[in-house]
């Protein structure tokens, strides 16, 4: 059962103020910058490169909680809409509604609610041990999945194969980033400790 009992997220703990607004507006904005750097840097890995964007995603929600990290994917899809080039593969793959309105486009989706699931559990604790913090970014992993295979296979047919274009590459890779995620935040707190009040 999940404890009801809410704890402040990592952006509470590392930047304390009176002027919450200022933080999280600063929060946001840089959040959505990290996006859209993520979606334009590959990694090489094996089969397929991969960005690190599910992995800014997951942050965000992990560190942010849920109503800061939702608005900052929001403000990202904001600025993918009125076409700033902020997606992988814009502005080459297009700009704006149509290239949300694309294939890739429930994967978008999905962060919001990656976003806010782990948000949601990083303020009931689930950021503070390995184990918790992996099944959080677990569940934000499938909260993407989810809408972006649903999407996928309306967009491009159900009798192509979906899940070898829209899942099977990329296991490996959020595998690694799920695993350095749910080790780097406990690792955080664990640092911040000594100087809890």
């Amino acid at each position: 059962m999940i404890n009801t009992q809410t704890h402040s997220t990592l952006a509470d703990r590392l930047w304390q103020t009176d002027n919450t607004l200022l933080r999280n507006v600063v929060l946001a904005i840089l959040g959505s910058a990290a996006l859209w750097m993520s979606a334009k840097i590959q990694v090489p890995f094996y089969p397929v490169p991969i960005t690190m964007q599910t992995f800014v995603v997951l942050a965000i929600g992990i560190a942010f909680g849920m109503r800061l990290g939702v608005a900052t994917i929001a403000l990202y899809l904001a600025e993918g809409m009125t076409g700033l080039p902020v997606f992988a593969g814009t502005p080459e793959k297009g700009i704006g509604l149509a290239y949300m309105m694309g294939p890739t486009g429930g994967y978008l989706l999905g962060y919001l609610l990656a976003a806010g699931a782990v948000g949601y559990l990083a303020e009931r604790g689930f950021d503070r041990n390995v184990f918790t913090a992996a099944v959080a970014m677990f569940l934000g992993n499938v909260l993407i999945y989810i809408p972006g295979l649903l999407w996928l296979g309306t967009i491009v047919g159900w009798d192509k194969p979906v899940l070898a274009w829209g899942m099977t590459p990329f296991l490996f890779g959020d595998a690694a980033k799920l695993l350095l995620a749910a080790a780097l935040l406990p690792m955080i707190w664990k640092l911040l400790r000594p100087n809890r009040h």
